[in-house]
C-alpha cells in the first residue's frame, strides 16, 4: 500500500479496497482522476484530497479537519493497546495515521507555526467529537463553552487577512 501527492493532490489509498493490506498499488494519476491496479489485479480505490494554493476557507477547514482525525486515530490505537490491552498490531495503523497527519500539516498554505496556532482549535473540536461518537461520552456545556472559544481563535489566526 502507498501514498503519494501529485499535482497538488494528497492520494490515500483504502487499505481493503486494494486485495489487502498486503498488495502493492500503484497510482497512475490521469487529468483529474485516479486509476490505480492492485499486485493482484484488482481495481483500488483512493480518496484523493485536492488543496489549492490559493487561499479558501472551506478547503482550509476541511484540511484542518482531515489533520485532526488522523493525529486522533494515530494517538488513540497505541492508547488502547496500552491502557485497554488490545493487540500490539494496532501500532502499525497508527503509525500510518500519525505519517498522514504529519503529511498533511504541510499541505497547509501558512507558515508552520500559524498552522500549529490554528489547527488547536479544530484539534479539540475533533476530539470532544470524538469523546461522544467513539468513547460513548457526551460533552459537557463546559467543554462545548470550550470548543467554542477554541473556534473564535482557530477562525482569527487561520482567516485573516493576508
Amino acid at each position: 500500500m502507498s501514498s503519494g501527492t501529485a499535482a497538488g493532490r494528497l492520494i490515500l489509498p483504502t487499505p481493503y479496497a486494494c486485495g489487502g493490506l498486503g498488495a502493492l498499488c500503484r497510482p497512475s494519476l490521469l487529468a483529474a482522476t485516479l486509476t490505480t491496479k492492485a499486485s493482484s489485479g484488482a481495481h483500488c480505490r483512493h480518496i484523493i484530497l485536492t488543496f489549492a494554493s490559493q487561499h479558501h476557507p472551506m478547503k482550509t477547514l476541511l484540511l484542518y479537519i482531515a489533520t485532526a482525525i488522523a493525529e486522533i486515530v494515530g494517538c488513540y490505537l497505541p492508547y488502547l493497546w496500552l491502557k485497554e490491552g488490545k493487540s500490539v498490531m494496532l501500532l502499525i495503523p497508527a503509525a500510518v495515521s500519525l505519517a498522514i497527519f504529519a503529511r498533511l500539516l504541510t499541505l497547509h498554505p501558512s507558515a508552520a507555526g500559524r498552522v500549529y496556532a490554528a489547527y488547536g482549535g479544530v484539534y479539540i473540536t475533533a476530539a470532544l467529537v470524538w469523546l461522544w461518537a467513539v468513547e460513548g461520552m457526551r460533552p459537557t456545556g463546559w467543554d462545548w463553552a470550550g470548543v467554542s472559544f477554541s473556534l473564535i481563535g482557530m477562525a482569527i489566526i487561520a482567516f485573516q487577512p493576508r
